[in-house]
């Protein structure tokens, strides 16, 4: 089997096109996939059955692991089955009668303006990477950008002149995203103050964002910092890189946004993606009438 999922993963890069984030997330669902047909006995992808994926799918659940990374798994071994059925390895695709884990999707989690304010303010200006760490929250939270997007910024991705950055996101897709002054702002004092410090030697860098060595950011180093942000903003939420991308997204639904608009903003393929904004307001609305309403 594992030699079967190697010929999928070189044909969703090779032939497909997916972003390597994409793939490297299929690999690990699908070697953990294996890894269970192995244990419950299955042997050979023609042996799978319906009932197979569905108790890996509720093996997953019970082990706490996010519904949306269930999904992501879902859709990994779909994927794999039709190329599977496509390549006459099999005979029947056992996922063609499965519906998606609707029920397990979960609202995310987001943090209310005055609590984004706290968190964005938190890093000390006084110091070089706080100057950093100040303009990379700015940026999170004006454009919505994903992690990735925000650690493979280069310098000319930025248009300062006209308050637009260049995103490139899931399969390499271009967009171009409004800054906002204030993270403007921000930028534009650790572009002048802080940034060529960092760079030191490191004159070829044209990374946005650097490493008090001068190298790009990577995925860890920003999730430590938001980690530390939030434990000194004395946040009780769980906050990740990207719950300020979740709180872009429903703050703007909440003032009035256009789903489409919202949608192009962060990239979204599927408008249904965005949609899941739509029921963070309602929660949020329904929150708040029981909370202030005299008879909730």
């Amino acid at each position: 089997m594992q030699e079967l999922i190697q010929q999928f993963l070189d044909y969703l890069s090779v032939e497909r096109g997916l972003a390597p984030n994409t793939i490297q997330a299929y690999t690990r669902d699908l070697k953990e996939f294996a890894a269970f047909l192995k244990e419950h006995g299955v042997v050979g992808v023609d042996k799978v059955t319906h009932k197979d994926v569905t108790e890996f799918m509720w093996s997953r659940k019970n082990k706490g692991i996010a519904a949306n990374s269930i999904s992501r798994g879902l859709v990994a071994i779909r994927i794999f089955f039709r190329f599977l059925l496509r390549e006459q390895k099999i005979k029947q695709d056992p996922t063609s009668v499965l519906d998606s884990p609707k029920l397990w999707k979960c609202i995310p989690d987001v943090l209310g303006v005055a609590e984004v304010e706290k968190l964005i303010t938190e890093p000390d200006t006084r110091d070089p990477l706080g100057i950093r760490d100040r303009a990379m929250l700015e940026l999170l939270y004006a454009t919505g950008a994903r992690v990735s997007e925000l650690i493979n910024l280069n310098i000319n991705d930025l248009n300062m002149d006209v308050g637009f950055v260049k995103c490139f996101g899931k399969g390499n897709k271009e967009r171009i995203v409004p800054l906002g002054r204030k993270a403007q702002a921000a930028l534009k004092v650790y572009i002048e103050k802080s940034r060529p410090g960092l760079i030191g030697k490191h004159l070829s860098n044209n990374g946005l964002f650097l490493s008090r060595l001068g190298k790009k950011m990577t995925r860890q180093m920003l999730w430590k910092l938001i980690k530390k942000y939030t434990r000194q903003a004395r946040i009780k939420k769980e906050v990740t890189p990207h719950t300020l991308r979740h709180s872009f997204a429903t703050h703007l639904l909440e003032r009035g946004a256009d789903l489409r608009v919202v949608q192009e903003l962060l990239g979204h393929a599927n408008i249904s993606t965005t949609q899941i904004y739509t029921h963070v307001d309602k929660e949020r609305l329904k929150m708040i009438h029981r909370k202030y309403h005299p008879r909730p």
